[in-house]
């Protein structure tokens, strides 16, 4: 007498369980609809003939598990540089000529990016034991300076072959992950063609991507 309503109750349960299985898919599409979006229209929908001056890292790498230490001494990880876009130059700490043009030119690039830049974080990795000149100290007051193990870097960071790591800037995006190397020994020419690789990377991921990490005013 009662196995008939049982089983329809059944079909129902199941019905609604699949209803609100389809509904949580729709919803997880529909919140990463943007990131997935923003990354196929730079890898894949870029107009015929473009070419960007920076070269795409293929396979990406992650930030690795690796112990920083600011100029203060302070420690961190590596890793917590995550949540923002990374503009990242390597060199030794003694900072020579070609070191500091080089950090100039990161400056002033982070810099024309206008209301933007603060959605990228200019990073010096020093790689060595080295101190860096006090004459540096205010030019560097918008920069993060964090000194790393040179050998662990260089599991992360590679440069182009025949150049060597110092020579380039890098590009890291804010899931950490190592995604563009700009040509060696960039002038400033070759910086107002990066400027238009960071504009496009930055049009595209503005439905997801902010100022500021997660979690931090």
């Amino acid at each position: 007498m009662h196995s008939v309503p049982e089983a329809g109750a059944a079909v129902d349960l199941a019905q609604r369980t699949r209803h609100g299985r389809y509904k949580m898919l729709a919803l997880l599409l529909v919140c990463a609809a943007p990131v997935i979006a923003s990354y196929v229209t730079y890898y894949l929908i870029r107009p015929e003939g473009h070419r960007n001056y920076g070269e795409l890292i293929d396979p990406q790498r992650s930030i690795p598990e690796l112990a920083a230490t600011a100029l203060d001494a302070s420690t961190m990880p590596l890793a917590a540089l995550k949540g923002q876009w990374l503009l990242v130059s390597v060199a030794g700490g003694d900072c020579h000529a070609a070191c500091q043009r080089q950090l100039y030119l990161q400056r002033q690039l982070r810099e024309s990016l206008g209301k933007d830049k603060e959605r990228i974080d200019w990073v010096w990795l020093i790689d060595d034991g080295a101190s860096p000149p006090a004459a540096l100290a205010p030019a560097l007051q918008k920069a993060t300076v964090l000194r790393v193990d040179g050998a662990a870097l260089g599991a992360w960071l590679a440069p182009a072959p025949g150049h060597r790591l110092a020579e380039h800037l890098y590009l890291v995006d804010p899931m950490g992950r190592w995604m563009m190397r700009f040509p060696a020994a960039m002038d400033t020419r070759g910086a107002a063609k990066a400027k238009r690789d960071l504009e496009r990377l930055l049009r595209a991921s503005a439905a997801w991507d902010q100022a500021g990490r997660p979690g931090k005013p």
